[in-house]
């Protein structure tokens, strides 16, 4: 499996993230879908840095991002964009991400059944065998669409 399944229409990719502030916000983009799967992208920005010290980005741009790549990748395989919501979400961080980089998220929905997703996720530099943080995370499926709710990222 290559590390960018294949790449999404920019008209899809903008829809996927419509109404997520917070996407927006730290400049989450989807560069690629597949039925399951999904990869983001958060570029490195000064303003997201958790540590002056060092550059490091703050860990919950990390979070964030393996959220809605997450949510992306169940709504890819569930068609329920905008209705789901994150149930539990856990990362297991492995090392630092490297200043001046940005860092890349991969999802794979592996299981659905009538109430749950489950999801797993990578995020990591160029290499997904070399992992800034992995994580493993479940996800509702069909709550109450809301004008403004999540349209296909995590979050809950």
């Amino acid at each position: 499996m290559s590390d960018f399944p294949n790449s999404v229409p920019e008209h899809k990719a903008g829809f996927v993230l419509a109404g997520v502030p917070h996407a927006a916000a730290i400049q989450l983009t989807v560069i690629a879908i597949n039925a399951g799967e999904a990869v983001c992208k958060v570029p490195y920005e000064e303003h997201l840095i958790g540590n002056p010290d060092t550059g490091v980005v703050h860990g919950g741009v990390i979070t964030s991002l393996l959220d809605n790549t997450c949510g992306i990748a169940v709504g890819s395989k569930t068609a329920l964009a905008g209705q789901i919501a994150t149930l539990d979400l856990r990362i297991d961080y492995m090392k630092p991400a490297m200043p001046r980089e940005d860092i890349f998220a991969f999802a794979e929905c592996y299981k659905v059944t009538k109430n749950i997703a489950f999801v797993r996720g990578v995020a990591y530099h160029t290499d997904r065998n070399d992992p800034i943080a992995t994580c493993a995370a479940a996800f509702m499926l069909g709550t109450k669409s809301q004008k403004g709710a999540n349209a296909g990222g995590g979050g809950s």
